[in-house]
C-alpha cells in the first residue's frame, strides 16, 4: 500500500471518527443540557427548536444540517481545495446521519459540567478534522477560507457569529441555556487553539557552527528560508552565526529535531510570534 493511499485512508478515518464523536456529543451532553454548539450545528438545533415550538414540526437534524452546508461546501470546493472539501463532506454526512440514529444518553444533568466537558469534546472532534486536512463544515469552511487568505487565526471571529445565534436562542427560549452555551463554545474554541496550530507561528534564533546546514534543514522541513546574522560570542569573543527564521507552530518540533541532528550543540531560542507582516508560505489545502 502506497504512502498516499495510507494517508488518504487515515484522513477518512479521522473525519469519520470526528463525525461520530460530534453526533454522540450532541445526543448526550448537548441535548441533555439544552445547549447550542457552535457553527451550523447550533443553527440546526435552533431551527429544530423553532419549527417544533411554533409549528409543531419535528424536523430531523440531518435535513437542516446537510442543507445548511451545501453552499459553504461548494465555495470550499472551488476556493479552498477539492480533497479538503470531499474529506470534510465525510464528517458532514456522518454527523447528519448519526445524530438522528444514535440513541440519546444522559451522563449528567449538571449544566455547567455539560458546558465544559461537552465543549472539550466538541473542540477535540473539530481538531481531528483539522489535523486530517479537513473541517467539520459550516462556519469552519469560512474560518479556513479567511485564515488561508489572510494568514490569521479566524476561529475567534466565528465565536462572534455564534454569539448572534445564541442571542436569537436566548430571546426565543430563555437566556440561562444560551449563557451556558457561551461556556460550551468558548471551551470548544480554546481546545481547538491548543490542538491545532497551523496558523500559529514561532520565531527561531539558532546559534550554530553549521549555519548552511541548519538553513537547508529549515527549508527542506518547512519550505521557509532563513537569515544569517553574523555576531560575536561575548564569552570567548569568537565569531558566531545566528540563524533567524519564522516557522509554523505545527512544524516546530520537527524543525528542532532536524536542527539538533545537524548540530547537537546548537543554541535554539524559540519565541511566540504575535504578528507577522510580509510573505509567509503555507502548505495549501489539497
Amino acid at each position: 500500500m502506497s504512502k498516499q493511499v495510507k494517508r488518504d485512508a487515515s484522513r477518512i478515518l479521522f473525519c469519520a471518527a470526528a463525525g461520530i464523536i460530534m453526533s454522540v456529543n450532541i445526543r448526550t451532553f448537548v441535548h441533555t443540557g439544552g445547549l447550542l454548539p457552535g457553527g451550523f450545528s447550533g443553527v440546526t438545533l435552533l431551527l429544530q427548536n423553532i419549527f417544533k415550538r411554533f409549528w409543531g414540526l419535528d424536523i430531523p437534524y440531518g435535513v437542516f444540517y446537510f442543507l445548511l452546508n451545501l453552499i459553504p461546501a461548494l465555495v470550499s470546493f472551488k476556493f479552498i481545495g477539492k480533497k479538503f472539501t470531499l474529506y470534510s463532506c465525510v464528517t458532514i454526512l456522518i454527523n447528519s446521519l448519526a445524530t438522528d440514529i444514535i440513541p440519546a444518553r444522559v451522563i449528567t444533568y449538571d449544566v455547567l459540567l455539560i458546558s465544559i466537558f461537552g465543549g472539550m469534546i466538541n473542540g477535540f472532534a473539530i481538531s481531528l478534522c483539522l489535523r486530517a486536512g479537513a473541517t467539520s463544515g459550516g462556519t469552519d469552511f469560512i474560518a479556513i477560507a479567511v485564515s488561508e487568505k489572510y494568514g490569521i487565526d479566524f476561529f475567534n471571529y466565528i465565536l462572534a457569529f455564534n454569539a448572534l445565534v445564541l442571542a436569537c436562542d436566548g430571546f426565543l427560549f430563555g437566556w440561562d441555556k444560551a449563557l451556558y452555551s457561551i461556556i460550551f463554545q468558548f471551551t470548544s474554541t480554546e481546545v481547538i487553539h491548543i490542538c491545532y496550530k497551523r496558523y500559529k507561528k514561532n520565531t527561531l534564533f539558532i546559534v550554530t557552527d553549521y549555519p548552511e546546514d541548519v538553513t537547508n534543514v529549515i527549508y527542506k522541513t518547512t519550505g521557509h528560508g532563513a537569515t544569517d546574522v553574523h555576531a560575536v560570542g561575548s564569552y570567548d569573543n569568537e565569531p558566531r552565526t545566528m540563524v533567524y527564521s519564522v516557522v509554523s507552530s505545527e512544524d516546530l518540533k520537527k524543525v528542532i529535531k532536524e536542527v539538533r541532528d545537524v548540530d547537537s550543540k546548537a543554541f535554539i531560542n524559540v519565541m511566540n510570534t504575535e504578528a507577522l507582516y510580509g510573505k509567509f508560505w503555507m502548505r495549501p489545502n489539497d
